[in-house]
């Protein structure tokens, strides 16, 4: 996989799952989560559920936080599971980005502190195939020139772009 490839956001990875529209608003720099009850409710969970961890941030990632040990295991706090598979999608690209950066990484967990419940993620060559993929496919929705249609889901309710969308 070609380094440059690894220049999306965790967020753009998650959104390819959840909702193509919602990736292309956001990428093309509609963000809306700011307006977002759920979003900053998810962001005070984050703040006050593992304040004393190391962080990690560069210009693409912006991971919850990091243990540093014989290995780097990444941590990401939701505040809910009703989007697991983007949520494992997000932190098996984080553990992938940080490899391709040279750090020793090859596992996270996302906690779900709301549900007291934990899933540990490990990253295989199948997961490395899944991700080149949505990386592809991320590549080809942000080349279009207008935001996919509307697709009503059953999570459009809860969306910071729903509005937007149906407004």
């Amino acid at each position: 996989m070609n380094i440059s490839k690894l220049r999306y956001k965790g967020t753009q990875v998650a959104y390819a799952v959840v909702c193509e529209r919602k990736l292309w608003l956001f990428s093309k720099g509609i963000a809306l989560e700011h307006t977002s009850d759920r979003v900053r409710l998810g962001k005070v969970l984050d703040e006050t559920s593992f304040r004393e961890e190391e962080h990690f941030i560069d210009e693409n990632v912006g991971l919850d936080f990091v243990k540093v040990g014989k290995e780097v295991v990444v941590h990401e706090v939701k505040l809910s599971r009703s989007l697991e598979s983007a949520h494992r999608l997000q932190v098996l690209y984080y553990i992938y980005y940080l490899r391709h950066k040279g750090v020793k990484a090859s596992r996270g967990v996302i906690h779900y502190p709301k549900a007291k419940r934990t899933e540990e993620v490990r990253l295989t060559g199948k997961d490395e195939r899944l991700l080149e993929e949505a990386l592809r496919k991320i590549d080809n929705i942000l080349s279009l020139p207008h935001p996919p249609k509307v697709e009503r889901k059953p999570y459009c309710t809860k969306c910071a772009y729903f509005e937007f969308c149906y407004g």
